[in-house]
């Protein structure tokens, strides 16, 4: 009997703790209210919300991780088709006509433990269902918002949607027929919702992905990209921000109930975090620290006293115009390390700089040195005008329409340096010089104004870059570097005008000052130089008195008399 009272004690015992570990993974969810979830090691927590009025039709569970991926499912163990992975998972879950409760299963693939945030968000049957039409995923309803990025453009790709039905209906066909009363009447609207700028924290992430959960949080606190309808591709591309983070929102409306629903939010650092090179902790190469410190104390040389000192400003002007073509050369035709390429492009920079110096030292041709300078201008400018939202329209993602434009541009400008030849050359000093130092900075802390000329180095490299949107935040750091941009900048053509206003527009050539010495002395029999015996000759004779010896000339003292 005491053993069978023991066996019974460790029976319930064990019940008991089984019981306490079921209610200590499961959490309670409230409608419309966020919830923190920590998933153990090795375990699996039970999403559940309860009481679920009577005019819900369908709910979204939404779960947010900061880089590590959960498992949502709709059953205890999952199955193909029946869940889904990522670190923004989400699921959708249609009522019978009785249903009050509902419950979902949270575990991480590899059984690490993971923390996030949750939200589960009701809608009626008049809503739109995100994803009902889903033809390409393995969830049959699914919500989801896929997420894919490269160095060049993040790609992002959902299910269309469905109009709403009530609970037990059957939901209408999708693609049986086109009229009004169908998912086709369904319009998309595409939202952008920058994360502040370098910081990369969990926190940050939790705390603004609450203020893009709905409808309305998406409206009121996000950037809307685009709209379209149900005959449109439902995948787009974004330039891509490496250690930028940005969230993804899609909101289906419904025009003729005037209704709207939401798809599962998604993020992106357009970087990874389990990377051990080039991750989003370490993004900053010092190779590109150390390129751009140095290019940037040569541009603010160039940007107060380039005018004065032509020969480094041309070197550096041709440094920048050759790098910046051979490094497309490189990029697009070798598969180098990027460390390489980036040496190898330092190299071929020094030799354009050497040409251009040295092509205006043997021909004197400022005009002709100014027009490539004029053209460095004249592709900056094309390339801010680029940068604005004029960039996003529709006509310039073709690339036929976006090359001879911003060509037109950056070929302009260099006309104007024929009637104002210094003064454009000055202009070029200030704006390019400021703007080599902003690049610095950008090497060191992330700046949204590296993308004036990087989406247009990307457009080159890319050949599907074209399809992409390049819109970026512009956020405190960025009108910092605005204004330091803009100080230098004026400071700089300022400085120079003031300083160059009584000297001559441009240094003369010392090949061509040279060569009119050599011809003046020639001519001119009054200068002692014109006597003067001839480079060769004076080296002839030099070397006659080193090889020849000199013969005694015998007594050398006057004889006394």
């Amino acid at each position: 009997m005491p053993l069978k009272r023991e066996c019974l004690v460790l029976l319930v015992l064990s019940w008991v703790n089984c019981l306490r570990a079921q209610d200590e993974n499961r959490v309670m969810f409230s409608l419309g209210t966020f919830q923190n979830v920590s998933v153990p090691v090795n375990g699996t927590v039970q999403a559940v919300v309860s009481r679920i009025p009577a005019d819900v039709s369908f709910l979204t569970l939404q779960f947010h991780t900061h880089h590590h991926n959960v498992t949502l499912s709709y059953t205890l163990i999952p199955l193909y088709g029946f869940s889904v992975t990522a670190a923004d998972a989400g699921l959708l879950s249609n009522l019978t006509p009785s249903q009050t409760t509902v419950s979902w299963f949270l575990r991480t693939p590899d059984g690490s433990s993971v923390a996030g945030v949750g939200v589960i968000l009701p809608y009626s049957s008049t809503d739109p269902v995100p994803g009902a039409c889903n033809q390409e995923f393995p969830l049959e309803i699914d919500p989801n918002i896929y997420v894919q990025y490269n160095l060049f453009e993040t790609t992002i790709t959902f299910a269309p949607a469905n109009i709403g039905y009530g609970r037990g209906e059957s939901p209408p066909p999708c693609d049986v027929d086109m009229g009004s009363s169908t998912r086709w009447r369904l319009v998309y609207e595409v939202y952008q919702y920058f994360l502040p700028e370098g910081d990369l924290s969990e926190q940050s992430l939790i705390s603004n992905m609450e203020k893009v959960a709905n409808v309305q949080n998406v409206q009121d606190n996000s950037r809307k990209v685009m709209s379209l309808s149900s005959h449109d591709r439902t995948q787009f591309s974004f330039s891509s921000l490496p250690g930028q983070g940005v969230i993804f929102s899609v909101i289906v409306r419904d025009p003729v109930l005037n209704t709207s629903a939401s798809y599962i939010p998604v993020h992106t650092y357009a970087c990874s975090f389990n990377s051990t090179l080039d991750g989003c902790n370490d993004l900053g190469r010092v190779s590109t620290k150390v390129f751009f410190t140095v290019l940037g104390l040569a541009g603010l040389f160039v940007c107060f006293v380039g005018h004065r000192f032509f020969k480094c400003e041309l070197f550096c002007m041709g440094f920048g115009f050759m790098a910046f073509v051979f490094f497309i050369l490189i990029t697009r035709t070798t598969q180098l390390d990027y460390d390489i390429r980036l040496a190898l492009t330092a190299l071929m920079g020094v030799v354009g700089g050497v040409a251009m110096v040295m092509s205006w030292w043997r021909f004197g041709s400022v005009m002709a040195c100014v027009l490539v300078v004029g053209l460095i201008l004249g592709f900056f400018i094309s390339s801010i005008v680029f940068f604005t939202p004029l960039g996003d329209l529709a006509i310039f993602h073709n690339d036929v329409v976006f090359w001879v434009v911003f060509a037109c541009i950056m070929v302009v400008v260099p006309l104007f340096f024929i009637r104002w030849p210094r003064e454009g050359n000055i202009i070029t000093c200030g704006v390019v010089g400021a703007y080599t130092v902003v690049l610095a900075v950008n090497a060191y802390t992330y700046t949204s104004l590296s993308y004036i000329t990087l989406d247009v180095l990307k457009r080159f490299l890319n050949d599907n870059f074209s399809r992409a949107f390049i819109s970026v935040p512009l956020q405190d750091v960025d009108f910092i570097m605005i204004t330091v941009w803009v100080v230098l900048g004026v400071s700089g053509i300022v400085v120079q005008l003031y300083r160059e206003k009584s000297r001559p527009f441009f240094p003369p050539s010392p090949y061509v000052m040279w060569k009119q010495e050599r011809e003046r002395r020639k001519t001119n029999v009054l200068d002692p130089s014109h006597h003067k015996p001839s480079l060769s000759a004076r080296i002839l004779g030099r070397i006659r008195q080193l090889t020849q010896r000199t013969e005694p000339a015998g007594e050398t003292t006057p004889l006394l008399l």
